[in-house]
């Protein structure tokens, strides 16, 4: 697998990040996580947004302060985007989690979700978050693949209101 790292959302990324952007809104996807349904149309608006959140600065109510990182190639092409929260509220620690993470349509089943999760452990870790929540729902089998190579241990499931299940996975201890 080619050289990939995680980066802050950045000015200097935009045309790659439009492109991420563009490829998921055509496959019709749901868009995961939920930072990038946020329109890039004001692409400054959209990064400062981004950068308050992760300062606590004027964040919406019932929302938690959290940061995301752009998963880029060697080329600069933006491969996945994670969001992590800092802390959970009720409804994070039901069906949310800390750990929020999406590989743009095209560059699936190569790896990159493994290893965006990888990375995005070691941030939360720097957060001083070590037992870190992370779900999917029942049916996405690669994302639940992707959280059990990354040490995940089922807990219990929480079932949505609209009957949607959702696994809940706790990993803990990452060096």
């Amino acid at each position: 697998m080619e050289n990939i790292y995680i980066v802050k959302p950045a000015m200097d990324l935009k045309e790659e990040y439009l492109s991420f952007y563009q490829e998921w809104k055509d496959s019709g996807e749901d868009m995961v996580p939920w930072v990038i349904e946020k329109d890039p149309a004001d692409f400054k608006a959209m990064i400062q947004f981004l950068t308050d959140n992760e300062k606590e600065f004027n964040i919406p109510a019932g929302w938690v302060p959290n940061s995301t990182f752009w998963l880029i190639s060697e080329d600069k092409k933006v491969i996945g985007a994670v969001n992590i929260r800092h802390e959970l509220n009720e409804k994070l620690l039901n069906a949310g989690g800390h750990i929020g993470y999406g590989i743009r349509p095209l560059e699936r089943r190569k790896g990159y979700a493994t290893r965006l999760l990888a990375f995005s452990l070691e941030e939360a870790k720097k957060l001083g978050i070590n037992k870190v929540l992370v779900v999917c729902d029942a049916h996405n089998i690669a994302s639940k693949k992707t959280i059990l190579k990354n040490g995940g241990v089922p807990d219990s499931d929480y079932i949505e209101e609209d009957g949607n299940i959702i696994n809940r996975f706790w990993i803990e201890g990452q060096n």
